[in-house]
C-alpha cells in the first residue's frame, strides 16, 4: 500500500457487480468504501456482496468500509384510474385521503402528516420537482392546490414538501428491518435518509448504538438550518444533492455544499460529497468536462471522500469511472496551489493536546520533508483530528481495532493497518518505522512523524509526538 490520494472514494454496489472479481477490480482502481443502498434490491443481494468486500478485504490486507444506506421515508401520490394524467399550468387539483384511483382533478396523497404540515401559500414539489403545485387551501384532510408546473403525472410519484418540517421519523418500518439486517451482517457506517432536526440522530443512534457509526445525509432544507448540531451529533456528513437540489433552489446548491464543507472541517466530521458526480459514465466512458469540474471542485474545497452512485451500482462502466475519479483526485491534489488552498480555510484549533499535536504535525510537515504521518489510536479520534488539519503527508493509522480502521476509511488522508496492541512508545516508533518502509511510504533518511497517547490504550489520550528518521 502506497497511497496514491487523500481524498477517499466511495462507490455504490449494485446489479453492475456481478462477482467478487468486480469488487476486486473496483479497489485496485481506487475505492475506498462502498455503499449498499437499500432502496434497491433483496437483503439476499447485499449480503452477497457484504461478503464479497470482506473477502477483498482479507486477500489485500487493507480496511475496506462498508455504508447501508437508508431508504428512508418515501412521499408518494397514490395511483391514477388510467395510470397517468397530464396537468395543465393554472388548474386546480387536490390531494387528499381518499383511496379511490385519482384522476385530472384529484389523487390520494397518503400521508397526513404532510397535509397537516401544510399551509396556503406552500409548495410542493412532485417527479424530483418537474410539477410544482401550490396549496390554495386546506380543510379536513383535503388539500386544494394550484398547478404552477405542469406536465404529465403518473402513479406513485414522488412529493417533496420544502417548506414545511414534517412529524415524520426518518426511519420507517423498511428501515427498521434493513437496520437490524445490516447490523447483524456487520456495517461500518449507516447512512440516515432525509433527517430533518437533531432529534432524528439522537432517534437512530437508540436503535444503532455503539454497533455501526452513523452518516447523516443532508437533503432537506431544515437539515441545512440545524447543521452544526447534526454534524455535531454524527460521525460522518453526506452532502446528499439529489433531494437537496429538488428542495432548495439548484442555484443555492454550490454554496451549500461548501459550507456543509467547511463546517463539518471545523467539527471534524468527515464529508462526502455525492450525486450525479460522473452521471453521463452510466451509459458513455468518459464524463462531460462540467462532471470532472464538479469533483475537482470537492475536492479543492476539502471533501474527505466523493461518491459514485449509480454510476458504478447500474452503470455500464463502472470501472472506468472509478478510475476517472481517481485520475480527477490525483491531478487536483498534485496541482502546485492544492495544499496552499486548504491551509486558507484551516479550522481554529481547540484548547486540547490533540489539537495541539495535530498542528504541530502541520508546521513540522512544512518545515521538514516528511515522508509520513505514523499514528497509533484506539479509537480512531486522533487520526480525524491530524485529518481534519489537513497536512501535506499521507497519514499512516495503526490501530488494533479492525472497527476503527473501517471507520477510518472514509477520512481524508488517512490509510490504516491492523496491530496487535503495543505497549510502549519506543514500539509504537519500531514499528512505524518498519511498517513505512516495509509499505512504501518512507524509505533510507526519511523522516517519520510518530504520535501516540501514553500511557498506551487509553483512548482520547494523543499527547506524544516523536520525530525519527529512518535509518
Amino acid at each position: 500500500m502506497t497511497p496514491d490520494k487523500k481524498v477517499k472514494i466511495l462507490a455504490t454496489l449494485g446489479p453492475a457487480t456481478r462477482s467478487i472479481d468486480d469488487v476486486r477490480a473496483l479497489v485496485d482502481a481506487g475505492v475506498n468504501l462502498f455503499r449498499l443502498n437499500f432502496s434497491h434490491g433483496e437483503h439476499a443481494d447485499h449480503a452477497e456482496r457484504f461478503h464479497w468486500i470482506r473477502q477483498v478485504e482479507r486477500e489485500q490486507n487493507q480496511a475496506i468500509g462498508i455504508l447501508m444506506d437508508l431508504q428512508g421515508p418515501k412521499l408518494r401520490v397514490g395511483r391514477f384510474a388510467g395510470g397517468r394524467v397530464q396537468l395543465e399550468r393554472g388548474q386546480k387539483f387536490r390531494l387528499d385521503l381518499d383511496e379511490t384511483p385519482g384522476d385530472q382533478h384529484r389523487v390520494m396523497l397518503p400521508h397526513p402528516e404532510i397535509i397537516a404540515a401544510l399551509e396556503p401559500g406552500m409548495t410542493l414539489l412532485i417527479d424530483d420537482g418537474r410539477l410544482r403545485l401550490t396549496v390554495l387551501s386546506k380543510h379536513n384532510d383535503v388539500i386544494e392546490t394550484r398547478v404552477m408546473a405542469g406536465g404529465e403525472l403518473s402513479d406513485r410519484k414522488g412529493v417533496n414538501v420544502p417548506e414545511a418540517v414534517l412529524e415524520l421519523s426518518p426511519l420507517t418500518a423498511k428501515d427498521r428491518r434493513d437496520l437490524a439486517f445490516g447490523l447483524e451482517l456487520g456495517v461500518d457506517w449507516v447512512a440516515l435518509s432525509f433527517v430533518q432536526r437533531p432529534q432524528d440522530i439522537h432517534e437512530a443512534r437508540e436503535l444503532i448504538g455503539e454497533r455501526a457509526f452513523l452518516m447523516a445525509k443532508i437533503e432537506k432544507p431544515s437539515a441545512v438550518q440545524h447543521l452544526r448540531e447534526i454534524a455535531r451529533l454524527s460521525d460522518a456528513i453526506m452532502v446528499a444533492r439529489g433531494d437537496l437540489g429538488v428542495e432548495v433552489p439548484a442555484e443555492n446548491v454550490p454554496r451549500i455544499q461548501k459550507n456543509i464543507v467547511r463546517i463539518c472541517r471545523q467539527l471534524g466530521r468527515p464529508v462526502v460529497v455525492a450525486t450525479q458526480m460522473l452521471e453521463s459514465m452510466r451509459f458513455a466512458p468518459a464524463p462531460t468536462r462540467a462532471e470532472v469540474t464538479d469533483v475537482a471542485n470537492a475536492v479543492a474545497e476539502g471533501a474527505d471522500a466523493v461518491m459514485l452512485s449509480a454510476e458504478t451500482a447500474s452503470g455500464d462502466y463502472p470501472l472506468e469511472a472509478v478510475s476517472m475519479m481517481s485520475k480527477i483526485i490525483r491531478q487536483v491534489e498534485s496541482g502546485p496551489d492544492f495544499q496552499a488552498q486548504l491551509d486558507v480555510h484551516r479550522p481554529s484549533a481547540e484548547a486540547t493536546l490533540s489539537d495541539a499535536i495535530s498542528c504541530a504535525i502541520r508546521r513540522i510537515s512544512g518545515i521538514l520533508p516528511v515522508a509520513v504521518l505514523v499514528n497509533y489510536t484506539e479509537s480512531g479520534a486522533s487520526s480525524l483530528r491530524a485529518s481534519r488539519e489537513r497536512p501535506a503527508t499521507p497519514i499512516l493509522s495503526l490501530t488494533p481495532n479492525l472497527a476503527t480502521a473501517r471507520k477510518l476509511t472514509v477520512a481524508w488522508g488517512v490509510y490504516s493497518l491492523i496491530e496487535a496492541p503495543l505497549r510502549d512508545m519506543e514500539q509504537v516508533c519500531a514499528q512505524a518505522l518498519e511498517l513505512a518502509r516495509a509499505r512504501g511510504m518512507a524509505g533510507s533518511g526519511d523522516t517519520v512523524l510518530v504520535t501516540a497517547g501514553v500511557p498506551l490504550g487509553k483512548p482520547g489520550t494523543t499527547n506524544s509526538l516523536r520525530i525519527e528518521t529512518l535509518a
